[in-house]
């Protein structure tokens, strides 16, 4: 497993190989990241609205992509 920290730092390689794994990486960790908080604000009780207004999407889409019934593979970080 590889250290969050040289995962970024390996996104800044000279070697495209090193570089794009890296910048997959970090998608997938972003992708895990809001997932996780979309998730606790609808348990707080934030609107689909409120969360939206806060990643700059519309609502359609964030609720499109977390909404009842919407099933988003997790990817594996790596």
């Amino acid at each position: 497993m590889v250290a969050q920290e040289d995962v970024v730092e390996q996104a800044g390689s000279a070697d495209p190989e090193v570089g794009l794994r890296a910048v997959a990486s970090l998608r997938a960790l972003l992708a895990a990241v809001e997932e996780l908080q979309v998730r606790q604000a609808r348990e707080l009780g934030w609107s689909w609205q409120q969360i939206a207004e806060r990643l700059g999407v519309s609502k359609q889409a964030l609720h499109q992509m977390y909404g009842r019934g919407a099933r988003r593979p997790r990817r594996r970080i790596r």
